[in-house]
């Protein structure tokens, strides 16, 4: 899965939000050559299943299971031998965008959910001035009898709610503003 993806770059690994390690590795018969901060390692590499690995290296042994891997932002949720680590990887190209002040940050932001489809708003879930973070339910459109769940695109305050519970809306039509 995430091993294929990201075998044989260099990244930069930024770990729990805080802590950067440059680091790159290639894999090959169970068997990993890792540099990490300019430092050569070789350790040993099994796959249990999908999302748990077993690793040694230096004589110590890691358990790791993938929580959570968002391809599209590079990041990694992982539990290694019972603690929690958030991974956030980027590569030359990220840091490229980056410093030419291309990179997420800096892309326009969302300010209105619109109706992906004609439905009937079953719930709304949020209320004007409420903060949310990206991913956060905001309301739910029935369509075609199935229910879909609406999440924010990004971080925010909600300044508006356009539509009510029973509300039926067209493609297109406001629902809430940010």
């Amino acid at each position: 899965m995430f091993i294929k993806i990201f075998c044989s770059k260099m990244y930069i690994a930024e770990i729990n939000g805080t802590s950067k390690v440059k680091c790159g590795f290639t894999i090959e018969n169970g068997m990993f050559d890792a540099e990490i901060n300019g430092k050569s390692s070789k350790g040993d590499l099994l796959k249990i299943n999908s999302h748990q690995y077993h690793i040694i290296l230096n004589n110590t042994s890691f358990a790791i299971d993938v929580l959570k891997f968002v391809r599209e932002e590079k990041l990694l949720f992982l539990r290694i031998n019972s603690k929690r680590v958030q991974v956030k990887l980027k590569d030359k190209f990220d840091e490229l965008l980056h410093s030419l002040g291309l990179d997420e940050s800096n892309q326009k932001k969302v300010n209105t959910i619109k109706a992906p489809m004609p439905g009937m708003v079953l719930n709304v879930l949020v209320k004007d001035g409420d903060e949310v973070k990206k991913g956060d339910a905001i309301l739910v459109l029935e369509a075609m009898k199935m229910e879909n769940i609406l999440k924010s695109p990004s971080d925010g305050t909600i300044k508006k709610i356009a539509v009510s519970k029973g509300t039926a809306v067209e493609k297109n039509q406001l629902l809430v503003q940010f």
